[in-house]
């Protein structure tokens, strides 16, 4: 899966300064701010120039765009602005661009020099506790309890602007001087940056040069000179006057409508697992009055509204209280969604192209821990690190020492070329990774530090627990239009209307929209299929304690929680049930003993053997998987399996979710199909989709969005 965009590595602004101690690029021999101190350009040309603060007092949002984040100054002076106006919009949006960002030690201390204002000190901080790994691609940075945010693409200008989503209210131009750094003030990047002009957007630079000012001109900008700043003779303010081509602002309207809506409306989100308590998170958190729907106690097939658990995990919390109007749960058990899965891995992934897949990987891996690294106990995930083993390609003849070390020179030329940070990815070889492992391992690979060990049903708990978030049991078998938005026909009568529905409900999705007649139009929904599957726990005294890491290749090994280690997983085709089978387990452990070497191997193997599993050995899992079937975990022929979960994955072609809006059907949108990702999708998920029911800035580039749209 290849990008439409050739790669380009990220190439790190480099600390410097001129002979008056100004921070200074020598790659295009420029300062970083004006030579008079940067706070009074900010006020001057930046804020006075667009009109700021008054034109964002009243509003609900407002999102500035800014060309060259640099230290990060222009940010810092926005939001001290906004902090101190007591009439601010309720939200502030920024959307920078920068091509050489600077790592976080650099810029801490250039911020520790430059930004030390007591006003300024505090803010510099709570940026720099959020500065991202040097990673091309966007990051999304929230402050004020998310009333602020932060959207920095790291990336060339040119080529990031036409592939965001945003819509800017002013314009902050500040790129390197003209002639210094041409491709900053491009009439192509002029024009890319006025189609995401709302109406009556302002612009401001210092830069009054003609070239410019008629690039602006010619991009539907009304232009004015002004006097400048300092010693700069002059600087231009605009207003954008010009007209989107087509139902662009009959769109954007649509969508500021339905911000305005769903905030007295409300949010209905049909599903309780990953993807729902992922979405209804995010969306409380803007103060969105969200309720979640889920049929519980009736999730033991593959039709059901979330993944499946063979049993209640021992003394799980009650779900919190229905809203009103709405049923409260049956009279049957209780089934979560994680109920007994003990843990599970969150790890992005990396490819030489770095392709599709690959940077929607990273993207879902850096909001799920930018939303739940700061979780109570025990739902924040514990930030291990993962060990992703080179994968075993039966090299035949050529192994041992030969076929490792071609192994760990593929994986340093492939990190050489993206230029990843070292302390995101590096490669290690097999006894490096048996340090950071604290076992004994087969191979080399790479190393991960972000990886994540997470306790799914205790994350579900605390998302769903988030205050604003209403919660019912019933079933969703049609969804109808109405003049207030949208109703629920349930298994249980109709529900009240919502201005918004967000069907996260796994394989169930399919089968209410076709009920509702909206599946006709979606032939990649309709083709949407469940998988079982199974993870075994194991005693972690039989591993001597277990790994300190995660351990990832075929299978995976997971560091102990509560005294067990997951081990995982089989993938089952045409299953009628997911159930815990002793011959699945077997598969487990034996994809497990793959991983490791020395006794740690052993002891796995030969448990898999008493499992029945010899025929679920490395070699033939995949067959031993299919062959397992929906072998039930109480067949008295069989051995007794260990602990352990199962449940569904639902399973879209490609094995990319659908996430966003469904096409000719207003305020219904879509959070499906994680597959065995979930933990990767389901904050980035939430906040594509509150984004775009609030007419936000996207924090995906829309390269990435077209590969996940429902369609």
């Amino acid at each position: 899966m290849s990008s439409l965009f050739s790669y380009q590595p990220l190439i790190p602004a480099e600390p410097a300064t001129d002979a008056r101690g100004i921070p200074y690029s020598e790659r295009y021999g420029d300062i970083y701010h004006s030579p008079h101190g940067p706070w009074g350009q900010i006020d001057h040309v930046f804020l006075r120039g667009n009109g700021l603060p008054g034109r964002w007092r009243g509003r609900e949002a407002f999102t500035v765009c800014e060309t060259g984040f640099g230290l990060g100054l222009n940010f810092l002076g926005l939001w001290r602005a906004w902090r101190n106006d007591p009439a601010r919009s309720r939200r502030l949006h920024m959307v920078s661009f920068e091509a050489h960002p600077w790592r976080r030690d650099d810029l801490a201390r250039l911020l520790r020099e430059h930004a030390g204002a007591d006003d300024v000190r505090p803010l510099g901080e709570a940026l720099l506790r959020q500065w991202p790994p040097l990673l091309p691609g966007v990051h999304r940075l929230d402050f004020e309890q998310g009333c602020v945010t932060l959207t920095l693409a790291f990336g060339d200008a040119a080529a990031c602007v036409p592939r965001m989503r945003f819509g800017a209210d002013a314009f902050f131009l500040d790129g390197f001087a003209p002639a210094r750094n041409p491709a900053m003030w491009t009439p192509e990047l002029i024009h890319a940056l006025a189609a995401h002009a709302r109406p009556g957007a302002t612009a401001a630079t210092w830069c009054s040069a003609g070239a410019v000012r008629r690039a602006m001109q010619d991009a539907g900008f009304a232009v004015n000179k002004e006097p400048g700043f300092g010693g700069k003779t002059h600087m231009v303010t605009a207003r954008w006057t010009g007209a989107r081509e087509g139902d662009e602002d009959a769109g954007d309207r649509d969508r500021g409508c339905l911000g305005e809506r769903v905030r007295t409306g409300g949010v209905l989100v049909v599903g309780a697992g990953l993807a729902g308590a992922g979405v209804a998170h995010v969306l409380a958190l803007r103060g969105i009055p969200v309720t979640v729907v889920d049929a519980h106690g009736a999730l033991g097939s593959p039709a059901s509204s979330s993944s499946a658990s063979i049993s209640p995990a021992p003394n799980s919390p009650a779900p919190s209280s229905p809203a009103a109007g709405l049923p409260g749960p049956a009279s049957h058990s209780v089934v979560l969604p994680h109920g007994g899965h003990l843990a599970a891995a969150l790890t992005p992934l990396v490819s030489r192209d770095d392709n599709l897949r690959a940077r929607l990987s990273r993207a879902g891996s850096q909001r799920a821990l930018a939303r739940w690294l700061g979780l109570p106990a025990p739902a924040a995930p514990l930030r291990c690190g993962t060990l992703q083993l080179a994968r075993d390609r039966g090299r035949g003849a050529q192994d041992g020492a030969d076929a490792a070390a071609e192994l760990h020179a593929a994986n340093e030329s492939m990190l050489a070329a993206l230029g990843f940070p070292a302390e995101w990815v590096r490669a290690v070889d097999a006894e490096e990774a048996a340090r950071l492992a604290g076992l004994p391992v087969s191979r080399g690979g790479l190393y991960f530090a972000d990886g994540l060990l997470v306790r799914p049903q205790a994350l579900i708990d605390v998302l769903l627990e988030t205050p604003g978030i209403a919660r019912g049991a019933a079933r969703v078998l049609r969804l109808r239009s109405g003049d207030g938005g949208w109703i629920a026909e349930t298994d249980r009568g109709d529900l009240p209307s919502f201005a918004a529905v967000v069907l996260a409900n796994a394989a169930g999705t399919p089968a209410v929209l076709a009920a509702s007649g909206l599946l006709e139009g979606l032939p990649r929904l309709a083709r949407m299929h469940a998988l079982a599957g199974e993870v075994a726990r194991i005693e972690a005294g039989l591993l001597d304690g277990g790994p300190r890491c995660i351990v990832g290749g075929e299978g995976y090994l997971l560091p102990a929680v509560d005294g067990g280690c997951v081990a995982g997983s089989t993938y089952v085709h045409g299953a009628e049930t997911a159930e815990i089978s002793a011959a699945g387990q077997a598969v487990c452990l034996g994809k497990a003993a793959s991983l490791l070497g020395g006794a740690p191997a052993a002891a796995l193997s030969a448990l898999a053997d008493s499992l029945g599993g010899t025929t679920a050995r490395v070699e033939g899992a995949a067959d031993a998987a299919n062959a397992v079937g929906g072998a039930s975990a109480t067949d008295a022929a069989g051995p007794a399996p260990l602990p352990g979960w199962a449940g569904w994955r639902a399973v879209l072609p490609g094995r990319l979710p659908a996430i966003g809006p469904v096409p000719a059907a207003p305020g219904l949108f879509l959070a499906t199909g994680y597959a065995s990702r979930g933990l990767s999708w389901s904050a980035l998920a939430g906040d594509l989709i509150a984004s775009m029911l609030c007419d936000e800035p996207q924090p995906l580039e829309t390269d990435l969005l077209s590969e996940i749209v429902p369609r």
